[in-house]
């Protein structure tokens, strides 16, 4: 457990890759996975925490992998900006399920399944105690959705983001290789950034640390892992100043 406890935030980020929703599968959604990140979400809802999301579209299509298989880059990457509008109408069927209000908000206007980006509407939506979950990365291609995540979060004046990864925190090594990976409590944007610890993209990090923005990593998998680390409690790196 790290030396310092958060404090009870009042207003988060969540952001989780695409591959959060696959399950067992290669590709794709699980709805199995889905409803039970969206668990995860009204537990922590349910705290009185407003909470907003940015998925990731990997489980659909990767930017820079159809970019590397030859594809011209700001096609694939607008290509992978929509498979996060997909992910996020998922999880928002999902949320919707279990009786929460929930809105996708998406950079690139598609007004027939979602409302575009206005900021002020967005903090109105959470101020009503709606979820909100930003789809379609920043917009722009050559950003990826960490940076979008980033941005998101500090234009909704949230407290922090919380990294939902496949491991507990952030490692000195890959821990899934090495038996004797150390895990950090906490660390500094700068050794993130000179040590490539592979929180989140560069920008992302600098971005986060030129708006004091902390970054809690966490694993998605420990049921009951999002609320518990609100709650004083569970294993998790904080990435601050």
């Amino acid at each position: 457990m790290t030396t310092e406890t958060p404090k009870h935030y009042g207003r988060v980020m969540l952001k989780i890759s695409g591959e959060a929703l696959m399950g067992d599968q290669g590709y794709g959604l699980h709805p199995p996975t889905v409803s039970r990140i969206a668990d995860e979400v009204e537990s922590v809802h349910k705290m009185g925490v407003e909470v907003c999301m940015v998925i990731g579209g990997g489980n659909i299509f990767r930017g820079l992998q159809g970019s590397a298989q030859g594809m011209e880059r700001t096609t694939a990457d607008y290509m992978g900006m929509l498979a996060t509008v997909m992910n996020a109408l998922a999880m928002q069927s999902a949320l919707e399920a279990k009786g929460l209000h929930c809105r996708v908000i998406s950079a690139i206007r598609m007004d027939e399944v979602c409302e575009p980006y206005i900021r002020r509407r967005a903090i109105r939506h959470l101020e009503k105690k709606r979820i909100v979950i930003f789809a379609a990365g920043t917009g722009n291609p050559y950003f990826t959705t960490d940076t979008a995540a980033t941005l998101r979060a500090s234009e909704m004046n949230c407290e922090a983001i919380f990294k939902g990864t496949k491991v507990d925190g952030v490692y000195d090594k890959d821990p899934v290789k090495h038996a004797d990976a150390k895990r950090y409590g906490d660390v500094s944007y700068d050794d993130v950034l000179q040590q490539h610890l592979g929180v989140m993209d560069a920008s992302a990090i600098a971005l986060a640390r030129d708006n004091r923005l902390p970054i809690i990593v966490f694993s998605l998998d420990a049921p009951g892992g999002f609320r518990s680390i609100l709650e004083g409690r569970g294993t998790y790196t904080r990435v601050h100043h």
